[in-house]
C-alpha cells in the first residue's frame, strides 16, 4: 500500500479515478456460461482488463478413494495464472499466493453448493488466469459460481464477488490493479444476494471502523451488479436473448 503521494494522482479533484471512473462504478464485466465442450460446466468472465476461464468436473469419483467423505461430496479448487497472464513471465509452478487465494474461494463456494446431495463425489474447478489486472479473485469466485450453474451442481445461491476499497481517503467500488498497488484498503467480497449472506471478506490495509461499514455497505451493492450479470449470462444459454 502507497503513501499520500501516491493516493493523490489516483482521484482527482472531480472524484475521477485513474481509468476515468466514479467512485462507485465498476469495470466493464463480461460473463459468458460454457464454452468448455470437455468440461461438465464452463465459464468466461472479462472483469476489467481480467480474462479468466473456469471449467467444472464431477460430481466424479474421488481418487485415492481414502480421501472422499461418506456423509458429503467435497469441492476441489485450483486458482492458476498463467505465465503470460502478467507482465514480468510468472513462473508455471503454483505460488503461495495462487495455493491461498485456492483455499479462499473454495471456502467462499461451499455454503453455496449443496454438497450433502452428493455423498463419496468430489467436485473440481479448475481457475485459468489468462490475463491479470487487479482483483483476480473476485472475478474468478463470481465465474466459478456461473461455471458450477452450468454444471447443474445443486446451489443454495450463486456467489457474486467484488473488490471495495479506499483510494486518497474515499471509499471506492472495484479496485484495479493501480488502485491496488497504491490505494490505502481492499477489500474483497463476496455474497449470495438471495440468502443475503457474506461468504468472502478479506482487508489489506487500514480502515476506520466507518469506512469499514461504509466498503462492506458499498462492496455488498457493488455484488448485486455482477449477480444480474451472473443470472443473464446462464439466461442467455439456456434461453437465449428473448424472453424469460
Amino acid at each position: 500500500m502507497g503513501g499520500r503521494d501516491a493516493t493523490m494522482v489516483l482521484l482527482d479533484e472531480n472524484g475521477i479515478r485513474c481509468d476515468g471512473r466514479k467512485v462507485d462504478e465498476p469495470r466493464r464485466i463480461m460473463i459468458k456460461a460454457g464454452g468448455l465442450k470437455n468440461a461438465d460446466g464452463s465459464a468466461y468472465i472479462e472483469f476489467g482488463d481480467n480474462k479468466i476461464l473456469v471449467g467444472v468436473f464431477g460430481p466424479r469419483d474421488v481418487h485415492p478413494k481414502h480421501m472422499s467423505n461418506t456423509d458429503t461430496g467435497i469441492l476441489r479448487v485450483r486458482y492458476h495464472m498463467e505465465p503470460f497472464s502478467v507482465g514480468e513471465r510468472k513462473n508455471p509452478a503454483p505460488s503461495r499466493r495462487e495455493i491461498e487465494i485456492s483455499k479462499v474461494i473454495k471456502e467462499a463456494l461451499e455454503p453455496a453448493v449443496m454438497l450433502d446431495k452428493f455423498p463419496r463425489t468430489a467436485v473440481d474447478v479448475f481457475i485459468e488466469v489468462l490475463q491479470a489486472d487487479g482483483g483476480t479473485r473476485c472475478a474468478a469466485l463470481t465465474a466459478a459460481s456461473v461455471a458450477l450453474a452450468d454444471a447443474g451442481i445443486p446451489m443454495r445461491d450463486l456467489v457474486a464477488a467484488i473488490a471495495a476499497g479506499k483510494v486518497a481517503d474515499t471509499v471506492i467500488l472495484d479496485v484495479n490493479n493501480e488502485e491496488d498497488q497504491a490505494g490505502q484498503a481492499d477489500m474483497p467480497i463476496g455474497y449470495m444476494p438471495n440468502l443475503e449472506k457474506i461468504t468472502l471478506l478479506q482487508l489489506d490495509g487500514v480502515l476506520t471502523p466507518e469506512e469499514y461499514k461504509k466498503c462492506v455497505e458499498v462492496g455488498v451493492e457493488g455484488c448485486k451488479l455482477v449477480y444480474d450479470l451472473q443470472k443473464k449470462a446462464l439466461h442467455e444459454k439456456y434461453f437465449g436473448n428473448g424472453g424469460e
